[in-house]
């Protein structure tokens, strides 16, 4: 405490245990950011035993159930929206006779994905996928994630990345799906995804 002509002055005093209480914060907090980062870079590997096809997606992603013959469906539980990110995926032979070009397997796709309400062709590019040949392609489409009676649910747009890769025996259809305000990120880890990607 100081005396002077406009008062008394009180000098602020910082004791040991504030100290103490800011490294147990920093360290908290330090520990937090170790716990999140090591949980997002978590992979849960996926491999075909009849086609040898293997992918690595995030491990808190989970299954689901799907009405089409696909491989692996999974989806990212924490989307914040009733459409969650959604990974697929789908294979079918090839005639060994007379097997198609990239560019007819692409344009089959397009026209199957045609059928999807509010489908809009966005792009399509040459890319290559675990050493095979591939074509990346993006659309977007609007789906209704509940449609059910009295339960009040916006139709939601979808954007979409798929890759179509041509293996020796078999066509891989690699697609990811997300709520179009969540594209950004999905797109990022669609590129980490088929970094991991193995085709025979």
């Amino acid at each position: 405490m100081i005396q002077t002509e406009a008062g008394t002055i009180y000098r602020q005093r910082f004791l040991r245990k504030d100290v103490g209480v800011v490294i147990v914060v920093l360290i908290a907090l330090a520990l937090g950011l170790w716990l999140r980062v090591q949980t997002s870079s978590r992979v849960t590997t996926f491999q075909d035993k009849e086609t040898a096809f293997k992918i690595a997606y995030p491990a808190t992603w989970g299954n689901v159930e799907s009405l089409q013959d696909v491989l692996l469906k999974v989806e990212d539980p924490q989307t914040n929206s009733t459409f969650k990110t959604t990974l697929a995926v789908e294979t079918r032979d090839l005639d060994p006779q007379s097997p198609p070009t990239l560019q007819q397997l692409v344009d089959r796709r397009v026209a199957q994905r045609g059928a999807l309400t509010g489908y809009h062709f966005l792009s399509s590019e040459p890319a290559a996928v675990g050493g095979a040949k591939a074509m990346r392609q993006e659309y977007a489409y609007i789906v209704q994630p509940i449609d059910q009676p009295r339960r009040a649910s916006l139709p939601v747009v979808v954007h979409a990345v798929e890759y179509v890769v041509v293996g020796k025996e078999n066509v891989f259809y690699i697609t990811l799906a997300a709520p179009e305000s969540d594209f950004a990120d999905a797109q990022a880890q669609m590129a980490q995804i088929v970094q991991t990607v193995k085709v025979q």
